[in-house]
């Protein structure tokens, strides 16, 4: 039996809007190149997921970046908001483009999506991730929100005008920089009244206590992992775990490779097994509700034995054999997700 699941990040959109020719078609026919396109999503069982909108580092820092993982001392450059807006914008374009050609249904609530599952269509949240392409007077955040966005990660990993991000560094905790800007702690509340979802990943320490102190929501964090197994900076501590369970909050497991294992190694040679220890921990510290699934696709290095999303099913027998029952299964593939939108985003 086929499990449905929904995915909280992909970088699936940056990989089809930097391919040349038909990006549609890409997605729509598939040829086996990254993670994520519609015959393998329906393969697998994938019901939808955050879509993330990821202003990427100019290309001359992108390389440099790109090459060196988990052992990037410093954050990469600030990116100006023109630039991410561009960016952003590209991006947005080829979601609607897939929209239009029936591939997927951009979901700006719980029930649309539903009403997309019942259809057997890709449900589709517009996230961005780093909020580059937002000026700090929400102009540009109006018309986004207009388009569709219902997810914002403050951060990447860099600083912009609201907060910094954490470095891709091994053996390094998240407490690093300063906290968010007034500005930053402006768009936590402008979120919590227009409903869209802030996310904790690749924010850095003092930023979270700040989102912790001002938000009314649920703590999210859409794609990170468990720091006490895996010492990256990108990871989770216990005191934001503990935060995030005391809000009813959640996180979703990353499946990138070097934020799973031990030793910080960006290597394909990682056992579905570790996935499974990182869950475990993250159900002991979250609760049943608290766990969800945040690969990462198209975005990062996958184990293996995953490969790519029609692997995922793997990692949920996985789940099944460990013990974990068919209702918690559920909910860790599917549910919880569905669960957090309806708080948050209604």
């Amino acid at each position: 039996m086929t499990i449905p699941f929904f995915d909280g990040h992909n970088d699936t959109l940056l990989r089809l809007a930097e391919a040349p020719g038909d990006q549609e078609g890409l997605f729509i026919k598939g040829n086996g190149t990254g993670h994520i396109d519609l015959p393998r999503a329906k393969a697998a069982g994938m019901a939808g997921g955050f879509f993330a909108m990821f202003p990427p580092p100019l290309k001359s820092n992108l390389a440099a970046v790109a090459n060196s993982p988990g052992l990037s001392p410093e954050l990469p450059p600030e990116l100006a908001v023109a630039d991410a807006l561009a960016s952003t914008n590209g991006m947005a374009s080829v979601l609607f483009r897939l929209e239009r050609a029936g591939a997927l249904a951009v979901c700006r609530t719980a029930a649309e999506i539903r009403a997309a599952m019942a259809e057997a269509q890709l449900a589709a949240i517009f996230h961005i991730e780093g909020a580059e392409a937002i000026d700090t007077d929400f102009r540009s955040l109006d018309v986004l929100y207009a388009a569709g966005l219902r997810s914002i990660g403050i951060t990447w990993s860099r600083a912009n005008a609201f907060g910094t991000g954490v470095p891709f560094r091994h053996n390094m905790d998240p407490d690093i920089g300063p906290g968010l800007s007034e500005a930053g702690k402006e768009l936590v509340r402008v979120c919590n009244q227009l409903g869209v979802m802030i996310d904790l990943s690749h924010l850095n320490a003092a930023g979270f206590r700040d989102v912790a102190a001002v938000s009314t929501h649920p703590l999210v964090a859409t794609h990170s992992n468990v720091h006490a197994i895996c010492p990256h900076a990108r990871n989770l501590v216990d005191w934001q775990l503990a935060a995030i369970r005391d809000t009813g909050g959640m996180v979703g497991l990353n499946f990138a490779t070097g934020f799973l294992r031990p030793d910080g190694k960006f290597t394909v040679d990682t056992e579905i097994e570790l996935m499974v220890r990182h869950v475990d921990a993250l159900v002991e510290a979250l609760g049943e509700d608290g766990v969800a699934l945040g690969s990462d696709f198209d975005g990062a290095q996958m184990p293996a034995p995953i490969g790519d999303v029609t692997g995922v099913p793997k990692l949920l027998q996985a789940l099944l054999d460990k013990g974990y029952g068919q209702e918690l299964v559920g909910k860790i593939a599917l549910g919880n997700w569905l669960r957090m939108v309806e708080t948050v985003i209604g």
